[in-house]
């Protein structure tokens, strides 16, 4: 596939940290939220190994943060979500799809509760602004809502436990998973989450003061040697192999979050109201009929920008081959598909055909193991 430039506009944002990250040799970027998100500095399979041993600076600011507050806060938060927040804690961050009124998937942003009546949802690829305005307007709710100034650094990896002591000191030992509290470097108080797209553990910066987060970046660098610093990107493979999906790539509006395996997240016995809870209901009455999972591929080279039929021994379409890339770990391409439901089988067989030619491969749990 030939490069091309890309534009940048008001349309295209870049961030606080483009301008660095370009210094430290980023390759590649990908649109999100209108916004560029880095995609690899070196190359995606040295990244991988990097950042399952060490630790890396991500500059992750695309994923917005929309801010909802006022005196109907919490009930137009749990109109957009399945997942009962009746007993949220401030404090807390909980990972929420966010589904229409037929039940499809908008977004499944992590829900940070900052106060009683103040909340932020941390965005994927979606126009969740818009979508909040929608409900709120329709359902003539008193909520103030906007996105937040508000960019992200994540620290990501085996060793971004020590360097985040290193650079905030003992008190960040105590933050639990999915849990966020507040922390001072410089002079300045730093919202940061336990939390990050990555299965290697870490944290999320939330910065809304761009002069003292760049200066924070440098300092990262500058104390970060020991532990191997570099900076990264998510990982599309690792997040693969981790179960972690990406919203526009496994799933969309078109899929349901009971196909996609969020039951624990889908609440429909609570007294909760959500849209779409009576869809949910009804197909979940009638049992899903395909489902996303993991797949295993004897082939160490695929180029996927769109979907691609998964065919069993027969020659039946059984599913779609939604992600997918080689895996350093398994020594061959790891996906997630979306499978008919008769087929989501553990070393179920299949055959896709990569380049002109048929490969074979085998279904799997997700995470992938």
């Amino acid at each position: 596939m030939k490069n091309f430039l890309i534009t940048k506009s008001r349309r295209l944002r870049s961030t606080p940290f483009s301008s660095k990250i370009e210094k430290q040799g980023v390759k590649s970027y990908t649109m999100y939220n209108h916004m560029l998100l880095p995609t690899f500095f070196t190359s995606p399979e040295e990244q991988y190994n990097h950042l399952k041993e060490h630790v890396q600076i991500w500059d992750v600011s695309a994923q917005r943060e929309i801010e909802i507050s006022g005196k109907d806060s919490s009930k137009l938060v749990q109109l957009m979500t399945c997942r009962d927040l009746s007993n949220s804690k401030i404090g807390g961050c909980y990972y929420a799809p966010l589904v229409d009124s037929e039940g499809g998937l908008i977004n499944d942003p992590l829900i940070y509760r900052l106060e009683e009546k103040k909340w932020r949802v941390c965005i994927a690829d979606s126009d969740v602004l818009l979508f909040a305005k929608g409900v709120s307007a329709g359902k003539n709710l008193e909520v103030d809502i906007f996105e937040a100034k508000v960019d992200t650094l994540a620290v990501q990896g085996p060793k971004s436990f020590k360097l985040m002591e290193k650079v905030f000191g003992d008190k960040i030992n105590n933050l639990k998973f999915f849990k966020f509290d507040f922390f001072d470097f410089n002079k300045k108080k730093y919202l940061i989450s336990r939390s990050g797209y990555s299965k290697q553990g870490g944290f999320e910066i939330h910065i809304d003061d761009i002069k003292a987060g760049l200066e924070l970046y440098d300092y990262f660098f500058e104390v970060g040697k020991d532990y191997n610093l570099k900076p990264g990107a998510p990982n599309h493979i690792e997040r693969i192999e981790g179960g972690l999906l990406s919203y526009g790539n496994d799933m969309d509006i078109a899929d349901n979050p009971l196909e996609c395996g969020f039951d624990k997240y889908v609440n429909l016995e609570s007294d909760i109201f959500f849209l779409g809870k009576e869809n949910l209901k009804k197909i979940k009455k009638e049992g899903i009929k395909r489902k996303l999972m993991g797949v295993k591929i004897e082939s160490k080279t695929i180029n996927l920008t769109k979907e691609i039929p998964i065919f069993n021994n027969e020659n039946n379409e059984i599913g779609k081959l939604r992600s997918a890339g080689f895996s350093p770990n398994f020594d061959k391409v790891v996906g997630i598909a979306m499978i008919n439901k008769k087929y989501c089988k553990e070393s179920q067989d299949f055959k896709i055909n990569i380049d002109g030619k048929s490969v074979s491969g085998k279904i799997c749990s997700l995470p992938i193991v």
